[in-house]
């Protein structure tokens, strides 16, 4: 009989959980289980070895994780033949092209793009709690509409009841990813239901297209394109602010970036960042060399800036978490009114998703849950940019 995932406590340690996966195919010659970001990790350092799943007598297929019982992380499957997967990156984007959700999960997949196959989500009973992310009967819903702005898609949610405004504004990067792929527009509406956030117009910028690279890397031309066209162009078209302290602007990976750099260089326009897994390493992956972490670099030698910040990365991140904790040590330093926090996941939707919502909810709102701790005990640091 199939199994969803097992878990059991660790003996050795009540704060760790061991979750054991099975898989059931008799056509193939392994399984190579994908736990977001911890098995990429050791596909970095060319061992794929540890994520290889054991041959049972009963003809399964299973492997044990020893995880923390706060981790968070979607995860995915792929049965092979012949040889196992190599760590190269062409072997990588074919086992990424090819694996499939586990058929035995027991939460709501998470969808994705491209062509490629929705993930499994395994949260155990530590996890953040996700109050706003599924779709809820009853809630009033916005909708959705797409637009173009200056040469670029922009979809824009205008929450249930949308009147004159002035409301609050939310610029979220990825937007296709966001909007078309996660339905976000179902985590606005509760956040705004629940009374977290109010009404606010949500501006979905579509930025996962070649000219990604170059848009989300600090690029002055593209944060004054959202701070002098698209902005103006929201408030004039569906009464968004033009007050700062209600504007906030969103963004994960490279998008993380560039949201606590729209804040930086124009905090007259951005007077909220929310961040997360924020590519911080920017422009130079090596730790402490004089040409990385250069936005941090400018926080630490500028003068303050009137703007608040709400940062979290995860603790599987092992190429972003010194470099988020740097960022906080400054924006600490320098006074700044932060919330951190750190999740204990990866590199992942899947956490992002109920970050957002966190995010969103205390920058806007009364910040209930954004700033409960960490995985660190890390609660926030408010002080006056002065």
């Amino acid at each position: 009989m199939e199994t969803p995932p097992l878990v059991a406590l660790d003996p050795d340690d009540p704060a760790y959980r061991l979750v054991t996966l099975r898989h059931r195919d008799e056509r193939c010659d392994g399984v190579l289980a994908l736990l977001h970001t911890v098995t990429d990790k050791d596909r970095h350092a060319g061992d794929l070895t540890p994520h290889l799943m054991e041959r049972q007598a009963d003809g399964t297929w299973s492997i044990t994780y020893r995880l923390r019982a706060d981790h968070r992380g979607s995860y995915q499957l792929h049965p092979f033949r012949g040889e196992a997967p190599g760590t190269a990156r062409p072997d990588w984007l074919h086992v990424l092209d090819h694996a499939r959700p586990d058929p035995y999960d027991t939460e709501p997949r998470l969808p994705a793009r491209d062509g490629r196959h929705p993930a499994s989500v395994l949260s155990l009973p530590e996890a953040p709690a996700q109050p706003y992310v599924r779709r809820r009967e009853g809630v009033p819903r916005g909708r959705t509409v797409p637009h173009t702005v200056a040469g670029r898609r922009v979809d824009v949610h205008l929450p249930a009841g949308h009147g004159e405004g002035p409301h609050p504004v939310a610029v979220l990067l990825d937007g296709e990813m966001w909007g078309e792929v996660l339905s976000v527009g179902d985590t606005l509406d509760n956040v705004t239901a629940d009374g977290a956030i109010p009404p606010t117009v949500t501006l979905l910028v579509h930025t996962m297209g070649p000219g990604r690279p170059d848009d989300l890397s600090c690029n002055p031309a593209f944060v004054d394109l959202l701070a002098d066209r698209l902005l103006p162009w929201a408030a004039r078209e569906f009464g968004a602010t033009t007050d700062p302290a209600a504007t906030v602007i969103a963004g994960q990976s490279a998008g993380g970036l560039t949201a606590a750099y729209a804040a930086y260089r124009r905090p007259e326009r951005f007077g909220n960042a929310l961040s997360q897994s924020g590519s911080f390493w920017w422009p130079d992956e090596t730790e402490f060399d004089e040409g990385s972490e250069w936005l941090t670099r400018q926080f630490a030698a500028g003068r303050p800036r009137a703007a608040r910040f709400y940062v979290e990365v995860g603790l599987q991140e092992w190429m972003l978490l010194t470099q988020n904790r740097h960022l906080r040590d400054v924006l600490v330093a320098r006074g700044y009114d932060l919330a951190y926090r750190e999740f204990n996941g990866g590199h992942d939707y899947a956490c992002w998703r109920g970050g957002l919502a966190d995010g969103l909810a205390h920058l806007l709102g009364a910040g209930e849950g954004a700033g409960t701790p960490g995985a660190d005990g890390t609660t926030g640091a408010h002080g006056s940019p002065g």
